[in-house]
């Protein structure tokens, strides 16, 4: 992933081949082993790069959307390994705001 400071929040689904991006399903079925996509092929603002097949496993970049507040975690991403079908965990927008208690 990369991370970016901007306003959008970016939501993930897969479900075999195809990634849902914010509501909008690319299906990336017809990569072959050992093949490319290129990024400009696409018509996804989220792809950060080409999409590639090795080892039958899909490789791609995403743009990765943060805020002011942004923890490490969402800064500095791990790479995501997705094993299963489902929404996908996303590292978060920004930190949890901090609410000051006022004592009685």
């Amino acid at each position: 992933m990369t991370p970016m400071n901007r306003d959008d929040r970016l939501t993930l689904e897969r479900s075999g081949d195809s990634l849902t991006i914010n509501g909008e399903a690319f299906d990336f079925t017809a990569i072959p082993e050992g093949g490319t996509l290129p990024r400009d092929a696409v018509a996804c603002d989220w792809l950060a790069g080409d999409v590639t097949r090795a080892g039958g496993v899909l490789h791609l970049t995403l743009i990765l959307p943060h805020g002011a507040d942004a923890p490490l975690e969402t800064r500095f991403p791990a790479a995501l390994a997705l094993t299963g079908d489902g929404p996908v965990a996303l590292p978060p927008y920004e930190n949890a705001p901090v609410i000051d208690e006022v004592m009685p």
